[in-house]
This record gives structure tokens, C-alpha cells and sequence, in this order.
């Protein structure tokens, strides 16, 4: 009998198989990716067919983040450890099953060898299985919002950084043209500068205006290798990937309205705030496991025997804990704190939510007025800059003055590019605190994070 039992359970028993470490080093090019529309979470991404042979447009990226995303495969493994410990937490214990044989030291008539046989089965365990099996699914739905909600965030970061690397390559031609343009500047004044006709006081505008334009190069340079790096991280794309961005940034621009009616419904919608509840449930239950714990543990078993006299004997056996000390009042208090900390961390994420959104939408506003009054003026300078360069060649105007107005249309050329850069960021965050306005009518809590 119990070479049958050990024979049934090896034959259920899980085999180990090797799973060798990667190199990690990234997509070659993004013509070795696919973005299936069939993947892709209910976000507000369009049916878009996914075509890298002629460059990537912000939709493309965005997709490409959600499917390949590395720290996402990361999310989505924790997503299936989750799943296991719910398949863990809801198998029944394996009963318990004893025997031996003793040998008498002198064999006599009327003796024999005696045995105990014995099979026994933890009761307590299945008093709190539905607890655990309930706590096991509320935390595995829990990792699946959060995954949810991290493919969101993957998608705003996307843009994000798609738009920050269009305008920083925009930033690029504007300075290469402007140091196009004072190159002939520079041999002119070191000419004068050698011929005596010109002091190094009045040509210092003139040498810092080319060294200026070239720091801000560098400097812009700087910044776009790590807006791409972070795009190539982002995409799971070797360093060295080709990245050509086509299109313009994605556009996007929510209204006052749009986020009070947002507000109404936002913990009902967006997945952080969803995961957050089903913590809560999962924590609700293991509370009620802990209470049900706090009772005596009960251990039940059935056992046959013999003797060395040749008597048999059937009988059970039944093994209780006495709740004089412990009662399981540790681990009780333990989760009354954890779900009070559950509770106020759920609280205050919906306050900051509201607050954030509410600045959001003010910056917004504030930035709008203060982008079209920019682009007035941008447009006003370089109005002038255009009749600064004929007044130049014709030599009607100093270069100083000339420089001056240079300058100064640059400047503002530069400040609208990261104006708008920043009403982009700006508007793309709100969206995604509003847990996208086009899901206002989504089914929350049955909405499936996306699947490689």
C-alpha cells in the first residue's frame, strides 16, 4: 500500500528544466519587432498598422512600448508568479501517511512483527482555504491592474519622449543654422581684430555670440542622446538600433471640463487606484484567515496496528492545539495594521490624484496663454532678424546690433520649442492621471492588461 501511494504521487511530480540567462543585449533593429493589434491594452491606441519599413510615428512607438517594453516583460513575470501563488493557495494539503515495523528480539510462539499504519489530515488548513484562495486572487488581480496601469504609463512615456526627441532635433537645426550664419562673422573680426582696427572689448560680442550657439549645441546634443537612450530602453532596442521618428507628437489636450467629469468616476476607472482596492480585498482576507487561525489547530487521522502478540487494533487519532499563550494574536495584529495602512495609502493616492490633476489643469491654462503670447513675440524677432540680415548686407546696421538681434530672435525661437514641449509633457500627464479620457465609459475592473 505504500509503494502505491509514493508510485501515484511521483506521478504528478514536476520535471526541471534549464532556462539559460540572455544576453540582454537589445533588438538589433525595430524591423525584428512586431506590435500585434490583438496585444494591445484598451488604451486610447487606434486600430494602426504597425509598418516600421518607412520610420516609427508616435502611435507605433507607443505600441512598441507596450509589447516589448523590457520593464513591462519584468511586470508581466510578476503578473504569473501572482497567478501561481492564487493556483498555490488554492490546493488542498496532502494528507499525512505513516507506517513501521518492529521485529521482536526472540521469536516465539505465538509472536510476530508488528506494524502501525496511519493517514491523518490537517483540518485547520482546509478551514482557511477559502480565505486564502479569496486573498490569493484579489492580490493576483491586484498585479494585473498594476500591469495595467504600467502599460499606460509605458504609453505616456512613449509620447513623452518621442515628442522631447523631435524637439530636440528641432533644437539642433535652429542652432546649426544660426552658427551657419555667424560663420562668416568670426573671420571678419579676427581680421580686424589683427589688422588693430577693432579692440577685443567691442569684438567681445561678436566671439561670444559664435561660442554661445556652440555650448547650447553641445548642451542640446547632450540632452537628445539621453531623450534617444531612453527611447531605445523603452522600445528594448540595442544602443546602436537605427531609430527613425516620423510624424508629428501626439496631441492631446484635456479640457477643465473633461477632468471634473473625469473626477466623478476615477476610482471606479483608472487600474492604480483599481489595484489599490483589490489590495485592500486581499488583505480583507487574509484578516479573516488570521481570525480563523486564532482556533484550536485540529489534526484528524485513522490508524490500524498489530503487536508482536498477533493483535490487531483499529482505531483514530485526533491532535488539537490548546489556545492558552499565542491564539494567533501576533499575526492578527499584524494584518489589522496592514489593512489600516491599506486603507490610508488608497486615501491619500485619490487626494494626491485630485490635487495633481487640479495643477495640472491650471499649468495647462497658464502655459496655453503664455505659449500664444511667445509665439507673437518669436514671430516679431525674427520678423526683425530677417531685416537685421539685409540691413547688415548692406551694411545700413553695426554688427553689435546686428549680433544683438540675432541673438535675441534665437532665444525666443529656443524658449517656444521647450514651451511647447512642456504643454505637451504637461497635457500627456494629465491624460494619464485621468486614466485616459476616452475610457470614461470602459468596464473597469474587466479590462485585461495586454499579453505578449
Amino acid at each position: 500500500m505504500l509503494g502505491i501511494g509514493v508510485g501515484l504521487a511521483l506521478t504528478g511530480c514536476a520535471t526541471y528544466t534549464p532556462l539559460p540567462l540572455g544576453s540582454g543585449q537589445g533588438a538589433p533593429s525595430v524591423m525584428h519587432l512586431t506590435a500585434p493589434i490583438a496585444a494591445m491594452p484598451a488604451l486610447a491606441l487606434p486600430d494602426h498598422r504597425f509598418d516600421p519599413s518607412d520610420g516609427l510615428d508616435v502611435t507605433e512607438v507607443a505600441m512598441l512600448a507596450v509589447i516589448n517594453s523590457p520593464a513591462l516583460k519584468v511586470k508581466r513575470d510578476e503578473l504569473g508568479i501572482a497567478r501561481a501563488q492564487a493556483f498555490a493557495a488554492g490546493l488542498l494539503p496532502d494528507p499525512q501517511l505513516s507506517f513501521s515495523e518492529d521485529f521482536p528480539g526472540h521469536t516465539d510462539a505465538g509472536t510476530s512483527s508488528a506494524y502501525s499504519l496511519g493517514l491523518s489530515e490537517d483540518i485547520t488548513a482546509l478551514l482557511t482555504r477559502s480565505s486564502r484562495r479569496a486573498a490569493a486572487r484579489s492580490q493576483a488581480e491586484q498585479v494585473n491592474l498594476d500591469l495595467l496601469w504600467a502599460e499606460w504609463q509605458s504609453v505616456a512615456q512613449a509620447r513623452l519622449l518621442f515628442d522631447q526627441v523631435l524637439t530636440l532635433r528641432a533644437q539642433q537645426a535652429r542652432l546649426t543654422t544660426e552658427l551657419a550664419a555667424l560663420a562668416p562673422l568670426e573671420p571678419s573680426i579676427s581680421t580686424a581684430l589683427r589688422a588693430g582696427n577693432l579692440t577685443y572689448d567691442s569684438a567681445s560680442a561678436g566671439l561670444n555670440a559664435g561660442a554661445d550657439v556652440r555650448k547650447r549645441l553641445a548642451d542640446s546634443a547632450i540632452a537628445l542622446h539621453q531623450a534617444e537612450t531612453d527611447l531605445h530602453v523603452l522600445l528594448g532596442l540595442a544602443p546602436d538600433a537605427p531609430l527613425e521618428l516620423v510624424g508629428t507628437p501626439y496631441q492631446t489636450s484635456p479640457t477643465p471640463e473633461q477632468a471634473q467629469q473625469a473626477l466623478a468616476d476615477l476610482p471606479r476607472r483608472r487600474p492604480d487606484l483599481l489595484a489599490l482596492q483589490a489590495g485592500y480585498q486581499s488583505q480583507e482576507a487574509k484578516l479573516r484567515a488570521a481570525v480563523l487561525a486564532q482556533f484550536p489547530a485540529l489534526n484528524i487521522g485513522f490508524n490500524t496496528a498489530r503487536d508482536t502478540s498477533n493483535v490487531t487494533t483499529h482505531g483514530f487519532s485526533i491532535g488539537i492545539t490548546l489556545p492558552l499563550f499565542d491564539r494567533n494574536r501576533g499575526n492578527i495584529a499584524i494584518e489589522k495594521a496592514t489593512r489600516q495602512q491599506l486603507k490610508d495609502d488608497y486615501e491619500a493616492r485619490v487626494l494626491d490624484t485630485r490635487s495633481d490633476m487640479q495643477r495640472l489643469v491650471a499649468d495647462l491654462a497658464t502655459l496655453t496663454q503664455q505659449r500664444a503670447a511667445l509665439a507673437a513675440h518669436a514671430q516679431q524677432l525674427d520678423t526683425a532678424r530677417h531685416a537685421a540680415e539685409a540691413a547688415w548686407q548692406q551694411r545700413l546696421l553695426d554688427w553689435p546690433t546686428y549680433l544683438a538681434i540675432r541673438s535675441n530672435a534665437l532665444s525666443a525661437d529656443l524658449d517656444l520649442l521647450d514651451l511647447q514641449q512642456q504643454q505637451a509633457t504637461q497635457a500627456i500627464a494629465l491624460e494619464a492621471l485621468l486614466g485616459n479620457t476616452d475610457l470614461a465609459t470602459a468596464h473597469p475592473v474587466s479590462v485585461k492588461a495586454a499579453t505578449p
